[in-house]
């Protein structure tokens, strides 16, 4: 038998020419570009050190990159804050280093905006979520002023997501089991989502945004249509309990982590048109550890990484059996806390990277890029493994989403596009505080506190409202007091003057 061609993979097919015959197995071969992808860790240098990072346990990445920022949740005293650093900027940071900590409770997550790189949205425990603006060359000095606070959840806000063509719908879900759309344009929610009966964990949009995917404590996978919050797909899943979801692109597929009834880390291939069964399930080892997965809709690699591990597996998705065709695996020694990752037009594609992962290693507060790179020995651009992809310029506004219109991504080429700067400009709308009264109490201006130093300072600052508002009382009952006293002596003297 000849050798395997180097950027072949290997499949075994067996054949039978008898039923009395013994099984043999014969190799075929399938091309791809993708057999000798390899990780490569950043030197010292380019990796970013001395970071406070998180130690929150809620099953986040707390970790956000764009070409321009990388932006991290880090511990602190006293509500809850994130540090934005620019990209070209690695090294040992400042302890002292500025922080964006407005929030009033822990930062649960962090997202880009894909079309505007300097706007970044947060949530937190405090039911909030705030969009902050950036300014260019980053943080100068602490920033505790938001663009926009945006309160509509009556328990904390764990995950929040962008639409992938307007540019300007933010998607949040929190612990009240609801979704609420945003719409950014105007500040206000237009839509909520109220489909769900436990804890929503996760948000996937398919490539143009008009299909949301989600899975839920309550063991349930679900397909939305976002607008109009119908349900159109579900899976009770019983042998396969759902973590994370994610679409894969065009290929009106789902793919989802989870957890198999006998307690190994799994993952399962679905239908997005029907979720009655996967379509395929591979168990992957029997760690503890919740699995990430990332899809890569350029090159149709599917990277797994498991919260606390140290690896991350890659794969090649397909359209025809068996789907999903492992290729290699990248180690390292470090446990990773969350991953962030590059987007497109901010990889190095002179070095053909097609993946870049910013990994939190907590125990050394430390964050190491990972480049994903396809060995090639030519130096010019390599168009075959970097199609047109997902631009940085909206195919929507706000608006015309929430009408109905579904566009694809504007896409852009990485051999001239990547260097085109945005030119459009994000503002947010100037209106009026608003209320929403309820039996005489602002709920908007009452959001109910969700951590214990929160209870205290909102406790004390209700005591010293209350002594304020008894001092005002009493002077108004002497000021009362001496004005009926001289209403008696006008009285009094009327009759006199009459007289006289």
């Amino acid at each position: 038998m000849r050798n395997p061609p180097k950027n072949d993979i290997l499949v075994f097919v067996s054949l039978k020419s008898s039923p009395y015959d013994d099984m043999s197995w014969r190799p075929t071969y399938r091309s791809s570009k993708f057999r000798n992808v390899y990780g490569k860790v950043a030197n010292r240098e380019h990796c970013f050190d001395g970071i406070p990072i998180t130690k929150n346990v809620h099953d986040n990445h707390f970790c956000a990159v764009n070409a321009k920022f990388l932006a991290i949740v880090t511990e602190s005293a006293g509500g809850g804050s994130f540090i934005v650093i620019p990209v070209s900027q690695a090294g040992r940071i400042d302890p002292h280093h500025p922080k964006v900590c407005g929030h009033q409770g822990n930062v649960l997550d962090i997202k880009w905006n894909p079309f505007f790189e300097n706007i970044i949205a947060s949530c937190s425990e405090d039911s909030s979520v705030r969009v902050w603006e950036i300014p260019e060359g980053g943080l100068r000095r602490n920033m505790t002023e938001a663009m926009m606070e945006l309160y509509g959840h009556s328990r904390r806000v764990g995950l929040i997501e962008w639409h992938p063509t307007s540019s300007g719908i933010l998607f949040s879900a929190g612990y009240d089991y609801k979704i609420l759309i945003w719409n950014l344009e105007i500040g206000e929610p237009v839509k909520m989502i109220d489909c769900h009966s436990d804890v929503i964990v996760c948000m996937s949009f398919n490539t143009d945004g008009s299909l949301l995917a989600t899975s839920c404590k309550d063991k349930k996978l679900r397909v939305i249509e976002p607008r109009s919050g119908r349900v159109l797909q579900h899976a009770s899943c019983k042998n396969h309990r759902v973590n994370r979801v994610v679409f894969l692109g065009n290929m009106k597929r789902l793919l989802t982590t989870g957890v198999s009834r006998w307690n190994t880390r799994q993952i399962a291939l679905w239908d997005q048109e029907d979720l009655s069964m996967p379509m395929v399930e591979e168990e992957i080892d029997g760690l503890s550890g919740l699995l990430f997965p990332f899809y890569d809709a350029d090159t149709h690699m599917l990277y797994l990484a498991g919260k606390g591990d140290g690896n991350i597996r890659y794969y090649e998705i397909t359209t025809e059996k068996p789907y999903l065709q492992y290729l290699m695996e990248f180690r390292s020694p470090a446990p990773q806390k969350g991953l962030g990752v590059m987007p497109k037009h901010g990889l190095d594609v002179t070095a053909c990277e097609v993946f870049r992962f910013y990994k939190l290693v907590t125990l050394k507060g430390l964050i190491e890029p990972i480049s994903m790179i396809v060995p090639r020995r030519s130096e010019t651009y390599q168009e075959d493994i970097y199609p047109m992809t997902a631009g940085t310029e909206p195919a929507l506004s706000a608006n015309d989403w929430l009408s109905g219109i579904n566009r694809d991504p504007v896409l852009m080429s990485l051999k001239k596009g990547y260097q085109k700067p945005n030119q459009l400009v994000f503002k947010a709308p100037v209106k009026e505080k608003k209320g929403v009264v309820v039996n005489g109490i602002d709920l908007l201006e009452n959001v109910p506190p969700r951590t214990e130093n929160e209870l205290l300072r909102m406790f004390f600052r209700q005591q010293e409202e209350l002594r304020k508002l008894k001092e005002e009382l009493n002077t108004k009952d002497v000021k009362i007091r001496q004005l009926e006293l001289e209403l008696n002596n006008l009285r009094n003297v009327s009759p006199v003057g009459n007289n006289v």
